[in-house]
């Protein structure tokens, strides 16, 4: 991938993940006085009343990204006219609850004005081998599947980071294939979309501290269902349809089983009720981000085989489907009837809190900071040495910032103050970015000692996140949304074979997500104002000033 292509992709992402993270906190401010507050009732799991106003952020930020980067036709205009529909319905929604019919006509008017006005609806159906689905079965049969994924995220928004979370994996899976076929649009949606989301689930991590509301979850079920069917049909229609199924994931399955369950049960088939597959976990004695987990663990398999698998035939893929899912409900089935439970137990980490041989402890806990608090600066400050050179652009750049970091240091409060982070961040994203795209002259020798770096340091991080006793006397820990992270990652790795290796922009993604954990760690546990790496920075960004403008 060249460098002109990696700053187009990161580029939606980055500005969707600006935007959300900047909009949510301000509508948080108005969401009382907007009557956007999620209070708590007996099928809830929250316990205290919550904005509902994450949504906005995701579409506010996803939309902005797409129209100043994707060209408009008849098929945009469509997308986004469809998820302005969704967006009034779904703030209405949230404001006052009006029941189940008035959202369908929402979904039902977003949908026809994609289909019918954009032209986008199946034609090529599984099982159906001798030519395309005539008009007169697509455009009703891509309606009510477009709804029902909409449906099925909703109903999927019941625990925090979820629905976000389950959308993001099938996200990055339609990313994965768009890039394969060479559909830059679809990409670039896909690649806004999970900026949107990352942004809210900054603010969506348990406990939550605000939700994303019906305007989110249909906006996210709307935009999955119009990516996949644009994916299968028009950008390569040389993918098995029924590949949608795995790509899309458990929320199918879920919505399918509790319409299944209120059905036999003689309950209102739209009523809402506590029998979703994250309410059923929570009975049965998970928590709440272990919930969360388990659902995040079956999505990325799903979405995963679903890549690996993707031209294989519809029978093959139907029934590795139905096999898996079914499976994992009828597991669940299974523990509801026999009684058994996942008993929580509060217990504090043995192996941090029994830490006390000298040499252990130097082994588990010393070590690893030590290793993290040199290395990092070491890094930053050598690799800003060493590139071969650096944009004028980026050498501007680096130049406030260092003026920035002064300012920050000598006139700051907080030595761990958001703006300090900030500047933090940004440098390692230009010293990640450049080591990438102006690697060292020495190249040979440097990629492999660059690669055995950032593996110590997810060791290094990892070893000190486990074993550290000082872990619980800070405010970093370890959430669902980490565990997201590296589950998307290693799914990535599974799902490209290994190929993401060689591509630019998912080796710049590692390493800046690697980089960013053991920074965080650092300064989360570091209450000097001048530090090893506040330092680091300020002279990697000097030097980059200095080597680009001179």
């Amino acid at each position: 991938m060249q460098l002109a292509d990696t700053i187009r992709y990161l580029t939606p992402l980055v500005t969707a993940v600006a935007i959300s993270m900047a909009l949510i906190p301000l509508m948080v401010r108005f969401a009382p006085r907007l009557g956007l507050i999620d209070r708590p009732n007996a099928r809830k799991v929250h316990v205290e009343p919550v904005p509902r106003v994450g949504g906005i952020g995701i579409i506010a930020g996803s939309l902005i990204s797409v129209v100043l980067l994707v060209p408009m036709d008849s098929l945009m205009y469509s997308y986004i006219a469809g998820s302005l529909v969704l967006f009034i319905f779904g703030v209405w929604d949230d404001r006052q609850e009006i029941g189940h019919y008035a959202k369908f006509a929402g979904q039902l008017i977003a949908a026809l004005v994609l289909v019918l006005y954009g032209g986008l609806y199946v034609k090529s159906f599984p099982f159906v081998t001798d030519g395309e689905l005539p008009a007169v079965i697509g455009i009703p049969f891509s309606i009510f599947a477009i709804m029902g994924m909409i449906n099925a995220i909703n109903h999927s928004d019941g625990l925090d980071g979820l629905a976000g979370g389950e959308s993001l994996i099938s996200l990055v899976a339609i990313a994965f294939l768009a890039h394969f076929a060479g559909g830059e649009t679809a990409l670039i949606i896909a690649l806004a979309m999970i900026g949107g989301i990352f942004g809210f689930l900054r603010y969506n991590t348990h406990p939550a501290r605000v939700f994303m509301g019906d305007a989110g979850s249909q906006f996210l079920g709307f935009t999955l269902a119009f990516l996949a069917i644009l994916l299968t049909q028009r950008i390569d229609t040389n993918l098995s349809p029924a590949v949608v199924l795995l790509l899309l994931g458990l929320p199918i399955v879920d919505i399918i089983a509790v319409f299944a369950i209120r059905m036999s049960s003689g309950m209102h088939w739209f009523r809402a009720s506590r029998n979703h597959i994250h309410h059923r976990l929570l009975d049965i004695g998970f928590v709440h981000e272990e919930s969360v987990i388990v659902i995040y663990s079956v999505q990325v398999i799903c979405v995963t085989l679903g890549v690996l698998l993707r031209h294989e035939s519809n029978w093959i893929l139907l029934s590795i489907y139905l096999v898996f899912c079914v499976g994992f409900l009828v597991l669940i089935g299974w523990a509801e009837k026999s009684g058994w439970r996942r008993y929580p137990v509060a217990l504090v980490n043995a192996a941090a809190a029994n830490i006390q041989h000298s040499h252990l402890r130097h082994l588990l806990v010393v070590a690893p900071r030590k290793f993290l608090s040199i290395g990092i600066p070491v890094y930053l400050v050598s690799t800003s040495l060493l590139i071969e050179g650096v944009p004028r652009d980026f050498a501007v750049v680096s130049a406030l910032i260092s003026v920035l970091i002064i300012i920050e240091v000598l006139f700051g409060r907080a030595p761990r103050s958001i703006i300090r982070r900030a500047l933090i961040y940004i440098t390692v994203v230009f010293v990640v970015f450049l080591g990438i795209n102006y690697p060292p002259k020495l190249a040979d020798i440097a990629e492999p000692l660059v690669a055995l770096f950032f593996v110590l340091v997810a060791l290094s991080f990892a070893v000190a996140v486990k074993f550290s006793p000082r872990r619980r006397r800070v405010e970093f820990k370890t959430t669902a949304t980490d565990y997201l992270v590296l589950s998307v990652l290693l799914g990535s790795f599974v799902a490209s074979k290994g190929a993401i290796i060689g591509d630019s922009a998912m080796l710049l993604a590692i390493e800046i997500i690697v980089i960013f954990y053991a920074c965080e760690l650092l300064v989360t546990e570091n209450r000097e104002r001048w530090n090893w790496l506040t330092v680091a920075s300020l002279v990697t960004v000097l030097l980059l000033a200095v080597r680009g403008l001179l």
